[in-house]
């Protein structure tokens, strides 16, 4: 069922999504060569409890991971999309690293990610990146009273075809609220026009995930959380938290 937030709602989560905000900046400023991603981790969940709020993505297990998830970001290194576990693997200069982050404060969710590269970025890798911002921000602007679920689904699968990335298929957005994954599934390609209509109080995570190989294929890696790119190829993800209200989109989890 989808639920619709009151304007007291959707104010609380903004709340906890400039929680996520300050979690994921502190995890950025920590990224550096021969950093540990579980450093990352620790420096996000300083942020979260000196907050007084919680971490949705600790100990989360869905119906597909073989363990609970052991950390509060997702660190995703090149190939990996989306769910990289933060361990001990050290970062490397160049490295492309997606970190996504959620906070639950005083019983409301915001969930937000952001690609960036270790040091000096390759052109490609800025491209990519580049092109995965602009997919999500073209997401966001069609999230709009009056339109259709369909429409960001279509507004972002456009720019990432346009771009010539691959889109990996399944995986999308989705509703937040009191849980961090509500209905309804925004999927990353769709028909303008079609779906859920929008309407005032409908809050989505938008996520886009481009991969640079143009495949859109992908595989669980042993650990039973990373997903990779099936032929290698870097891959970037951005996500915001997005309330959609008669005054225009409402991102929440900015600082």
């Amino acid at each position: 069922m989808v639920e619709i937030k009151t304007d007291a709602a959707m104010d609380a989560m903004r709340e906890a999504g400039r929680v996520v905000a300050r979690a994921l900046a502190a995890a950025r400023a920590a990224a550096a060569p021969g950093v540990r991603l579980r450093e990352l981790d620790e420096a996000a969940r300083d942020v979260i409890e000196s907050a007084g709020a919680t971490a949705p993505f600790l100990h989360y297990l869905p119906s597909f991971a073989p363990v609970p998830y052991p950390g509060v970001i997702c660190t995703s290194v090149n190939d990996a999309i989306v769910h990289g576990i933060p361990g001990d693997y050290r970062l490397r200069a160049g490295d492309l690293l997606g970190i996504d982050c959620g906070a639950t404060l005083d019983g409301w969710t915001g969930d937000a990610a952001e690609t960036f590269t270790v040091g000096a970025a390759e052109p490609e890798d800025a491209r990519l990146i580049a092109a995965t911002r602009g997919a999500l921000e073209a997401g966001i602007a069609a999230a709009v009273v009056g339109g259709r679920l369909g429409d960001i689904s279509h507004a972002i699968g456009r720019a990432g075809r346009a771009a010539g990335y691959g889109i990996p298929e399944g995986f999308g957005g989705h509703g937040i609220g009191r849980r961090m994954h509500e209905d309804p599934h925004v999927a990353n390609e769709g028909r303008p026009g079609r779906g859920f209509p929008l309407r005032h109080g409908l809050v989505l995570a938008l996520e886009p995930m481009l991969t640079a190989g143009g495949h859109d294929g992908y595989y669980c890696a042993a650990d039973g959380w990373t997903l990779r790119t099936q032929d290698g190829s870097r891959a970037a993800h951005f996500e915001h938290t997005v309330a959609i209200t008669d005054a225009g989109p409402r991102i929440l989890t900015m600082l």
